[in-house]
This record gives structure tokens, sequence and C-alpha cells, in this order.
């Protein structure tokens, strides 16, 4: 049986928050900033404020047919909404709004664990934890129904792990006089493995990433040892600042300590923002890394261009700030600060080169990560790699990048 505590907490944990404020409206900008943001949305048409990751939820494990019954329930809903024309933007916990439906899904295939036994049971549980983490997506701090969201995804995720035939377990690392919290997936504990140290994006739970360990590490007999950025999840003690990879860091000092993992084997996988904290990993501790993966990283260019950040979606920027602990945004100014996390402008990208082989990886046409990024990368790197994967095979793309990049990490970390 699924623990009864989380079949009830959806129902308690979201009775308080029926007439909860609405994600698309947390963030306030100065007037000017919201003039530009409004032109900017009239002129694009968008229609929702989140941006919708079919692809990378459908890699995740979110069964594509699902997704799109729930996006529908959400599109189609007659209740009010904050902005009419964006249609994720349904006020109040009930039918049509983001977090209700997602929620909802969760709770489906949680029931259906119920009837499942070990990993069949489990798998409903990982999915059911993912819908609950994307109920919260994009997981702003003052959102509180992706709180309760992110609740449920983590109690789901300790279900999961009772049940799965792999071994999970939560680690404590001391940092600054409070702990980081990071999950170690192993297939046994026979020996010890080598390790992956992997970091998702700004909106991103480390809960989500259990099919890169199911589907591409256990296989090879790879540990997966799963870090939030700062400011998200169980990492929201700490502000995001220039120092994207501080958590990563005291992480990896650490794991001498564990007897599971094999510490002279460690390799680092970066989506997104975690790209850009395991790249400057990769130089601040090149002895303890045998290899990088960073996948759709901002690294140097939409960084350090205003303009180019200024054209990015309204929940990309309510990120950002969020994630800086922001109250009111002057995106001229939010733009002057993302300069200094550049890792070119902090001199990483511009002087030797590490030891450390980075894979450095984007779709073509990625506005955040573009190729030009990732050919820096690699040209500071010993062994580097820049690759650009075809938008045309996108669904396929996502898919062979990920195996591709595991496969060129296996061959490092047993090199």
């Amino acid at each position: 049986m699924s623990d009864p505590i989380s079949k009830n907490l959806s129902e308690t944990l979201f009775v308080k928050h029926k007439q909860a404020k609405e994600t698309s409206a947390l963030t306030q900008y100065m007037p000017s900033s919201m003039a530009a943001l409004e032109k900017k949305q009239a002129e694009e048409g968008r229609h929702w404020y989140r941006n919708v990751r079919r692809l990378q939820w459908a890699w995740q494990g979110i069964d594509p047919i699902e997704q799109e019954d729930v996006l529908a329930k959400i599109a189609s809903s007659q209740h009010s909404r904050t902005h009419d024309q964006l249609l994720d933007t349904v006020m109040g916990y009930h039918s049509g709004n983001w977090a209700y439906e997602w929620t909802k899904l969760g709770m489906e295939h949680q029931r259906k664990a119920d009837d499942l036994q070990d990993e069949e049971a489990a798998d409903e549980l990982f999915t059911a934890s993912l819908c609950f983490s994307i109920a919260g997506y994009p997981h702003l701090k003052n959102d509180n129904l992706a709180i309760q969201a992110q609740s449920l995804a983590n109690n789901a995720y300790a279900q999961a792990a009772k049940k799965t035939k792999y071994v999970i377990k939560q680690i404590e690392v001391p940092y600054k006089n409070k702990k980081i919290i990071a999950n170690l997936h192993l297939v046994n504990t026979d020996k010890p493995k080598p390790v992956v140290i992997v970091s998702a994006g700004l909106d991103s739970l480390q809960t989500d990433m259990w099919r890169l360990f199911r589907d591409h590490l256990a296989s090879r007999d790879i540990a997966m040892l799963t870090v939030d950025m700062p400011a998200l999840g169980h990492s929201n003690h700490w502000p995001l600042g220039e120092d994207t990879s501080c958590l990563h860091q005291a992480v990896l000092n650490e794991l001498p300590k564990l007897p599971w993992v094999d510490h002279h084997r460690v390799g680092l996988v970066g989506f997104r923002f975690g790209g850009n904290a395991m790249v400057r990993l990769s130089f601040l501790e090149q002895e303890k890394i045998k290899a990088c993966v960073s996948l759709g990283a901002p690294i140097h260019d939409v960084l350090s261009s205003p303009n180019k950040l200024k054209q990015m979606s309204k929940m990309y920027l309510d990120i950002l700030a969020n994630r800086l602990n922001k109250n009111v945004v002057d995106i001229d100014s939010l733009a002057g600060q993302l300069v200094a996390w550049s890792l070119k402008v902090q001199g990483f990208l511009s002087g030797r080169r590490t030891k450390v082989p980075i894979l450095s990886l984007s779709l073509e046409g990625d506005a955040i990560s573009p190729y030009s990024d990732n050919q820096l990368v690699a040209l500071f790197s010993e062994h580097g790699q820049a690759k650009k994967i075809s938008s045309q095979s996108i669904t396929k793309g996502y898919e062979q990048s990920l195996d591709l990049a595991i496969k060129w990490l296996e061959d490092e970390l047993f090199r």
C-alpha cells in the first residue's frame, strides 16, 4: 500500500490555498519593465506563460497522451485567468489550474501503485513524483501551490525508493551551517561505483532525473548523485550567486567519505544552468573530475548580452529574479547583474585550459545555449568537444544526445 499520509496530503495541503496567488502574477516588475513585457507578449502572441517542455517531460517519463490530456484540460478551462490569453494562468486551486491538473495526474499514478508490486509500483510512484514536480513548475519560491507540490514529489520519490530494486540513499553534506540534501542512486552496494553528479536547471527538481539513472547509468553500473541548484528544491536555503557551483563543489569534496562510490572516477552532467555550474566546477577541481557533460547550458552569450536576455520569456525572467531574491524587477538591472555569471567574464574561458574533457551539447537554434558557447567550452577543455543536435530529429535528438553523452562519459570514466 502507498503511504496513507500522502493520500490525504494533497487534500490537506491545498485546502488553505484555494485562492493562492497564481504563478504568473507572483513576480513584480517596475512599470517600464512591465510595459516592455506586455508589448513583447502582444507581438509574439504566446498562449502559455510556462515554457511547455513536452519532449523533456516525455523523456523523463510522462506518457505523451496523458500529457496532452492534462494540457487540454488546462487550455479548455472556463475559469477566470490572470491573463486571458495565457492558458495556464487559471486562478484558484480547482479544475483548469496548472498545479491542480498535474497533481491530479500524480495522484492517479500513486493510486495505480497501490495495486502493483515492486518495480511496477516503483515506476508508478516515480511517475507520480514527476507529475507533482511539474505541478510546481517553474518552482518559484513564493508560490504556495508549488511548495506543496514539491512536498508531494519528495514524498512519492521516497516511497518509490523503498519499492525499487535499486538502492537510493539520501546523503546530507554539511555546508555553511546547513545541510545539502542529495540523492545517491546505485545498482547495488557490492563495491564502490564510479559516480556521476547530476544537476538540472533553475526550474527542475533533482527528483526529475530518475530516468537518467534507470535508462542510461544503471546498465553501465554507474552511480548517480543528484543535487538541486542553489535557491531551488532541497537547496532553497542558499541564494544563487555568481559561484553557481558552490554546492556541487561541497558535494564533490564529500565523496571520499562515501563508501559506496569510487571518488577517483567522478563524472559531471549538467542540464541548462546546471551545465554552467558543472563546467565551472571542471575548472575549479581539475584533479577530482574525470569528465563533464553540459547540455543546453547558458555559458556566456545570453548572460553577457542584455538585449538577448530581454528576448527571454517572462517565465524565464521570473525564475532568474526569483532565484536572486528580487522583490521588484527592473529588467535592465537584472541583465546587468547577469553579466557577472558568464564563465568567460569570470575568467574561466579566457586563460588556461582545464584538464577535464568536457562534452558541450545543445539543440540547434537554442537561444540560451548557442553553438558558440559550446565551441568556447570545447576550446578551453583538453579533449573537449562541442556538438549540435539537429532540430529536425528533436524527439530522437534528445534521446540520442543523451545516449551519446553517457557513452562518452563512460569511456572517460573507465579510461
